[in-house]
This record gives structure tokens, sequence and C-alpha cells, in this order.
């Protein structure tokens, strides 16, 4: 049983969470917290695997809930919260930069089937954040990287990085982003699966932590240098004839913006001057494109599960043999600099 502490300062979200999470019969709700100070506090005492955390309560809000858990008792704790709606993009950076692993907007219950398909993404989330272990600080391993097999670099310096990430991704791309100075000489791709309606705020986060500037991709953009774009949600991005297209339809591998849509359009060319990375997240969006680039002459690395939050699309990729290169984190950037001959 996966065992969940609920922060919310409302009786009826309280109930509704209950209800939710107890009917699959793998979670129990253990307890509930009416504002941040009480969520850490009963963090300590009842040791639950993962805290919801609303973010607006009256006297401690979440933002502070979240650095006394992560300060004191460290837990998954996933952001759920209506104060998300409509905001410029500082909530979901400063609750993830906090130590939250996922942010969820509260449903519209006026909105016919919204509680249903906001159910069954909760409880899949729940699922997912509930086994995954928390701490303080980032693990930096020493151990060397791990290289699945030997390949001859291209001769010229790539001109695409493209990155795709999901759970557990946001400060991952945040941390390798960061590392890339403002004249980076390649155009940068993310694909980062999170919540409906959190894209603009996912670039926002990244263009003020990071030199390099970021923005969400438009349709028609062209490829530029030293420019990040991020995919904008509720459609799929994809690449063709040196501009990006962005293509609204069905969901693939349950994901929309997908990684395998973005990935499938680089390798629908020769991909000698791409480098593709896979990073954290659940599920196997993403695998079977980087395969494809890395069929196409392209160079794949994939993040390694001792510094991943969540191993399943860097494990299906490695399953696929798509993988150049199985690399920790913080390993990732050096290799970067190599790929791209940075000075």
């Amino acid at each position: 049983m996966i065992r969940v502490l609920i922060a919310d300062d409302s009786l009826l979200v309280r109930q509704v969470l209950t209800d939710i999470l107890e009917e699959c019969g793998e979670i129990t709700v253990i307890g509930y917290a009416a504002n941040g100070k009480e969520a850490a506090e009963r963090t300590v005492g009842l040791k639950p695997d993962l805290v919801i955390m609303d973010l607006v309560m009256p006297g401690v809000d979440g933002m502070e809930g979240i650095e006394k858990i992560m300060a004191n008792t460290p837990t998954p704790v996933l952001v759920l919260s209506a104060a998300l709606e409509g905001c410029e993009g500082d909530q979901p950076g400063n609750a993830i930069r906090r130590g939250a692993l996922d942010v969820m907007l509260k449903p519209d219950l006026g909105a016919p089937g919204a509680l249903k398909v906001f159910s069954q993404r909760l409880i899949e989330k729940v699922k997912v954040l509930g086994g995954i272990k928390v701490t303080r600080h980032p693990r930096r391993k020493p151990s060397p990287p791990r290289q699945e097999e030997t390949r001859q670099q291209p001769s010229a310096p790539p001109k695409i990085l493209a990155i795709g990430a999901s759970t557990g991704g946001p400060r991952a791309v945040m941390s390798l982003l960061r590392e890339l100075p403002a004249n980076f000489p390649a155009s940068v791709f993310v694909v980062q699966h999170i919540a409906h309606g959190f894209a603009a705020g996912f670039a926002t986060w990244l263009d003020r932590e990071c030199a390099l500037p970021v923005r969400v991709a438009e349709d028609g953009d062209l490829f530029l240098p030293g420019v990040a774009l991020v995919a904008p949600d509720g459609c799929h991005m994809t690449v063709s004839d040196g501009k990006i297209k962005l293509v609204q339809g069905d969901p693939v591998n349950c994901c929309r913006p997908s990684i395998d849509v973005f990935f499938n359009s680089l390798a629908e060319r020769k991909c000698n001057q791409v480098v593709s990375l896979l990073l954290s997240g659940m599920g196997k969006d993403g695998a079977q494109g980087l395969l494809r680039i890395r069929e196409q002459g392209g160079t794949t690395l994939v993040q390694d599960e001792g510094s991943c939050a969540v191993f399943g699309m860097p494990k299906a990729a490695i399953g696929l043999r798509a993988a150049d290169q199985v690399l920790p984190l913080d390993r990732m950037p050096s290799a970067i600099s190599r790929l791209f001959a940075l000075a």
C-alpha cells in the first residue's frame, strides 16, 4: 500500500481526494494537514510515502511546507493546486525548485468527464511518485560513465541538441541547460511531459535560471543556434525543412506532446548532426524515437538509473539498444561539451 498525506485546507477537497485514491485499493490516506506547517510536522510523525500538497493555505503556505519537508524529512511531494491556473510560471517552477517532483492542476468539476480523467491521472502519478526515494541533496556518484557501444563521432560538431523528459525531468533539464553558454553553437529543443497549462511557466523558469535564452516553441520557428525551444502543451512538436511544425493529433504513448513524435520527425533525415538525450520519466515515450535517431547516425545519451527519479523511459531505451552512452546526470554536461566542441 502507498501511504499518502493530503495537505489542503478544504475539507471537501480532502474528502474527494481520499475517495479517489482509496477506491483503487493500492493507496491509503494516512492523514491530513490544513497548511504547510502541519504538513511538515505530520510528515515527520507519519512518514508517508507521498505528500499531496496544495499551495494556497492559511498561515504557512504550500511552498514553505515543501521547503520544511525537504529540509527535515525528505519525502516525495506532488503539488495539486488551483493556484497554478493562469499563473505566469513562478508557481510550478518554484515548487519544483523547492523539491516537489511534479505538479497537477485541480480539475474543473464543471467540465464533463473532468473528474474521471483527473482521477486516472492522479492515481497513476501517486503510484509512480510514491515509490521514489528523495534525498536532501542530488546524488553525485563518482563512478565513471558506462558506454554501451563505441562509435566513431561525426567529424563536424552537431547542430541540434534534442532533450526528452517526463517525471523528475524538470530539474534534470534545468541542470543541463544551466551548463550551456549563451552562445551555444546549436539549436536546443526540449519535450517535457508536464501538466497542461504549465509549458509556458516551465520555459519562463528555465529562461530565468539559464544563460541560454529559453522560450516556448511556435509554429514556423526557425532553427537558431543558441536558442532553446520548449514544446508547448496540448500539441505535438515536429521539425520540417528547418522549421518547427506544431501538430494537433492524438496522444502518442498517452502523451501530447510526445517525445517519440519529435524524435521520429528528426529521424526522417540523416541525423549525423543530432545529439538526443532521454532523461528521467515513467513509461516508454521517446525510446523508439531515440533508436531511430541512432539508426540514422545520431548520437544518443540516456540518463542512468542511479540519477533518475523514475527510470522507466531510459530503461526502455536501453532495452532497445538505443543508447550510445548511459550516463549519470552530472556527467552529461561534460559529454555535451565534448560533442559540441565547446571550449
